[in-house]
């Protein structure tokens, strides 16, 4: 199989050289917009919402670094699987699979496990929205969580790639208006509710070690979890199906650059509610019920706008979560799915053909299911939206290093032509943020399981 594989890197050496033979043009870039904004909509969920503004509710500005830090440092390991498919013609699990007979396997066995408490605590989080809405207030959380899992699932297996494009489009470009503009609503109100705007010396101080696990799922769905790096190689090839039209480097990258700045942006942005209409009161956040989290969440917008503007942002902020739910569900099964093709060495895994579309639609099914169970047994375990959104954002964090340096080591692979591969800055922020990321773990690792610097 790996012989094959690697054949397929000379003989679709044509597709490398119909890129950069083309232009970077106004139309190719319409043609090639999709994936990035879909990187971006599974990212503005769990860690923008929630994560967050908690920061800013608990800190003020003082981890907008923290922030800016993670999402600079993850950036070159998110943007492998884009650059790899259009330097290649390949996806990046394809890549994995060349460079090192291991890659794949882990990633399979990681993405099983994360993949399904991960599409379950989004859900979890939407149901939670949705009783802001007068017509499902009077539901359990956890039947309008189940209910938004198979929705999201009727979606996906009758609309395909082109729904999932289309309403991801619609949802984050929704969000991301609005939250711009209930963020200059605060402004130009005044009403800053007394906050430290200090990031050199915060009050309160976040930098020690009784706040790591606050911090660790903060870093760890920053934008996103590292191992996303493999999604857009994957809807690229959808995107390419869809639309007759294969992107050249420069325009695939354009795509995810776009979609990485609004989430960076919004990330801000949601910092900025948290700070400015809760600080001091982060503890209280997310504390108490699922709803009451629901409730605090919607508070920050209609108090930077008033009240008057919560029918407009209680659908927004469940849009949010929806989308997310709607592009991990999408995702996961559509990586392992890919995976399944390559081991068995029936297809490549680019979900093109009617026999991948059918197994890609099995393995949607299959996480609804394993995604229902998760649900169930967290809610006759009386698990918070607490613990189980920052349980999946730790995990996230931990298994960071491992995809980051699986996806380092492949783009600067022989697989990828010269010019393509990371050049010396790109390197060096790589090797910094894989320092970054391992640092942190082990610092994590040693206080949670070790007592460092615990006090007795």
């Amino acid at each position: 199989m790996l012989s094959i594989l690697a054949k397929d890197v000379q003989t679709e050496q044509y597709i490398f050289n119909t890129y950069i033979s083309m232009q970077f043009s106004r139309e190719g870039l319409q043609k090639t917009l999709g994936p990035g904004i879909l990187l971006a909509g599974a990212c503005i969920g769990g860690s923008h919402l929630m994560s967050s503004t908690q920061a800013g509710a608990k800190f003020a500005f003082g981890l907008v670094g923290l922030i800016l830090l993670t999402n600079l440092f993850k950036y070159p390991f998110l943007l492998v699987g884009t650059r790899f498919t259009a330097s290649t013609g390949l996806s990046l699990l394809e890549g994995f699979q060349v460079r090192n007979r291991l890659y794949l396997p882990i990633y399979l066995i990681v993405s099983l496990i994360t993949g399904t408490f991960t599409i379950a605590a989004v859900s979890f989080v939407s149901g939670l929205l949705l009783t802001n809405i007068s017509p499902f207030s009077d539901f359990p959380p956890m039947d309008l969580s189940i209910g938004v899992l198979i929705l999201s699932g009727f979606i996906l297996l009758l609309g395909r790639y082109k729904a999932l494009d289309k309403i991801s489009k619609i949802l984050v470009s929704l969000l991301t208006l609005l939250t711009f503009f209930a963020v200059i609503s605060l402004f130009t109100s005044g009403s800053f509710n007394n906050v430290d705007i200090s990031w050199i010396n915060p009050q309160p101080n976040p930098w020690s070690l009784d706040n790591l696990s606050f911090l660790i799922p903060l870093m760890g769905w920053m934008p996103g979890p590292v191992e996303l790096c493999v999604w857009p190689s994957l809807w690229m090839f959808s995107r390419a199906q869809d639309s007759n039209y294969k992107p050249n480097i420069k325009e695939a990258q354009f795509d995810f650059n776009i979609g990485y700045a609004l989430t960076v942006i919004t990330a801000i942005f949601f910092v900025t509610l948290g700070a400015l209409t809760m600080y001091g009161t982060g503890n209280a956040m997310l504390s108490g019920s699922g709803v009451s989290f629901a409730q605090n969440l919607i508070k920050l917008y209609t108090q930077a706008i008033g009240g008057w503007a919560s029918w407009i942002i209680v659908p927004a902020s469940f849009a949010a979560m929806f989308s997310t739910t709607l592009t991990c569900l999408d995702a996961y099964p559509r990586s392992i799915s890919a995976i399944q093709g390559l081991l068995i060495g029936t297809d490549k895994g680019h979900i093109q053909s009617a026999s991948e579309q059918r197994r890609l639609q099995i393995w949607i099914v299959l996480h609804i299911f394993a995604a229902l169970i998760a649900l169930l047994i967290a809610r006759s375990g009386g698990i918070s939206v607490k613990d189980f959104v920052f349980g999946a954002m730790t995990g996230s964090f931990l298994t960071a290093p491992l995809f980051a340096w699986m996806a380092m080591d492949t783009i600067n692979s022989p697989l990828v032509p010269r010019q393509f591969r990371y050049g010396p800055l790109m390197k060096l922020l790589c090797w910094f943020g894989l320092a970054f990321l391992i640092s942190f773990s082990f610092l994590f690792i040693a206080n949670s399981f070790f007592g460092l610097g615990s006090v007795n």
